[in-house]
């Protein structure tokens, strides 16, 4: 059942071979080739959920195909039968005929439709969720590097050019290759010599497409990468519109977005520009020959070598021709735009995380005694400065332990090594006297907790943000912990209580709830590692969680607590 998924996949790899034209003057176009059918092949295997829906909706293309080329064919037949002395019933039946054939073909030109849509709606949900969890995996350090407007682009813009490399543009390659195979042979049989005439067509028509081709896919590319940079910079100005009103930069803010937008337009424009001219020398070729058709045509009718509905018939499928070489032609250009677009999609999804996450260790009970020995780290963004270096230091459990120093001297560093967001280049951190590396990643990350100078919360309630992670987490753990977090108060005073909505990253609370709410979201946890990175700059002093009371009184067990100053 998957031989209709093959036979598409054979054409569009034929497509590539005989017309995919070098790059920028590259003399690897047989790897480029190569590259292409590989990666059309993995978006093929992506569709295989989705086979049944593909085989009705090929069954359907092929019925709605076999009936509308009989329709120009019946058209010339009721233009013979009216200019003769004409039988009713053959009119008549001429007229249902061409009903039925049209009836056939708008039915099933809908299913067909209808079918393909769906396939393509389960392609890019299962695309998206398989992108987004492998982009969940990935370390700190590729976020830091990739900017949020390309990891945005692959998931909304790249997810649904991919779906098009198959379902609608493997629908096009196939209704228009059966139409156009069907057309010629009845083209054939009403006048081989003026098909012979059409024919001289296709190959002018080819040249101008695969130069045009070669450049607008270019220019597309860097449209692509222009709005990319021009989402980037909206998305900064937007997450950080505190201080962009605060250093009163909304000029320079507006001035850097209308700049990108400018690039965007300009490379738009020359993309149009190259359409235009393409559009202007390509139908100048059409006319001319469809100028000569009509007038061998006369000829042919005048000396009784066909009739004028023959003729008729001729010119109703030599204008579907035409549109369908040109749809076979462009649909390779489309299709090397989707790969591309798959080619980015599958760049982040076969992407290791330089962090590993394959760690087993889960014992039953953890101390929580945490050891870094000899560190050496340097950030991957600055690899040149070393922010620990041969660093060894010993938090020992149910003890609080504050490190205190300049800015920028290692200490939240540390933290973020603690929570396994790097790897050192060189030392070992130990918890209980095993690698971190070696503890099962949910598991570690359930026994130890940070709460970060600025905690980030998600838009949605007070409680979801305390039971962050915890989906079956009942309403008593998520009131316990907002208690010992010293939250509880505050939020009963709000006007829906712990249903408040907190607005996006907490915006619609004050930055001491915020962090009361993310103490409270650590606590309910119960961990044995609690780090604290700077949370007393934003509490009340006159609350007993901004002075290190809550850590000693509230936390049970062996806990271990860090705390940044």
């Amino acid at each position: 059942m998957w031989l209709v998924g093959s036979v598409a996949a054979a054409l569009g790899c034929l497509f590539w071979e005989t017309l995919l034209p070098e790059s920028n003057g590259e003399s690897s176009s047989k790897e480029n080739k190569q590259k292409a059918r590989v990666l059309f092949m993995r978006v093929i295997r992506f569709y295989r959920p989705d086979y049944l829906f593909l085989i009705s909706a090929s069954v359907f293309l092929a019925l709605a195909v076999l009936c509308e080329m009989f329709i120009p064919l019946y058209t010339g037949k009721l233009i013979d039968i009216l200019q003769t002395e004409y039988s009713s019933d053959e009119f008549l039946s001429a007229i249902i005929l061409m009903t039925f054939f049209s009836f056939g073909s708008s039915f099933s030109a809908g299913c067909r439709g209808g079918l393909f849509m769906c396939a393509i709606g389960s392609f890019i949900c299962r695309v998206k969720h398989r992108l987004f969890s492998c982009l969940l995996k990935q370390e700190i350090s590729f976020f830091e590097t990739t900017k949020t407007g390309d990891i945005t682009c692959r998931l909304s813009t790249d997810t649904n050019l991919m779906a098009r490399a198959v379902a609608l543009n493997v629908n096009v390659l196939l209704r228009t290759l059966i139409k156009t195979l069907g057309m010629l042979y009845l083209m054939f049989s009403l006048s081989w010599k003026l098909t012979v005439l059409m024919l001289l067509e296709t190959p002018l028509t080819g040249l101008l497409q695969k130069i045009y081709d070669t450049h607008y896919q270019s220019l597309s590319k860097k449209v692509q990468d222009s709005i990319a940079r021009a989402n980037d910079a909206a998305g900064e100005a937007v997450s950080g519109i505190r201080t962009v009103k605060s250093f009163n930069a909304k000029q320079s803010e507006k001035s850097r977005y209308d700049e990108r937008l400018m690039d965007t337009h300009n490379i738009k424009a020359q993309r149009g520009t190259v359409r235009a001219v393409y559009l202007l020398v390509r139908r100048l070729t059409e006319l001319g020959v469809k100028v000569a058709m009509l007038y061998y045509g006369r000829l042919f009718v005048t000396y009784g070598q066909m009739t004028m509905g023959n003729l008729v018939s001729f010119i109703l499928y030599q204008t579907n021709l035409a549109q369908n070489i040109r749809t076979l032609i462009y649909i390779f250009g489309d299709m090397l735009n989707s790969v591309g677009a798959a080619g980015k999609v599958f760049e982040y999804m076969d992407r290791k995380p330089e962090v590993s996450t394959d760690g087993t260790l889960e014992p039953e009970e953890l101390k929580g005694h945490v050891s870094f020995q000899n560190i050496t780290f340097s950030y991957p963004t600055r690899p040149d400065r070393s922010v620990l270096k041969d660093f060894s230091l010993e938090l020992k459990p149910g003890k609080m332990t504050a490190l205190v120093g300049i800015s920028g001297g290692g200490k939240s560093t540390c933290v973020s090594l603690l929570q396994r967001f790097y790897q050192p280049q060189h030392g070992h951190v130990l918890l209980d006297g095993q690698p971190l590396q070696n503890y099962q990643h949910k598991y570690l990350h359930s026994k130890i907790v940070a709460v970060g100078q600025e905690p980030v919360l998600f838009s949605g309630t007070i409680r979801d943000n305390i039971a962050y992670g915890l989906p079956d987490c009942s309403i008593k753990r998520v009131e316990e912990a907002a208690c010992k977090a010293n939250a509880h108060e505050f939020i009963c005073q709000l006007p829906q209580g712990y249903d408040t909505d907190v607005g996006e990253r907490g915006s619609l609370l004050g930055s001491s709830q915020k962090q009361r709410i993310a103490i409270a979201r650590a606590l309910i946890r119960q961990p044995q590692v609690i780090l604290l990175d700077e949370i007393t700059s934003f509490l009340d002093p006159k609350s007993p969680t901004s002075s290190g009371q809550l850590p000693q009184s509230d936390l049970t067990g062996d806990c271990t607590q860090t705390e940044d100053h």
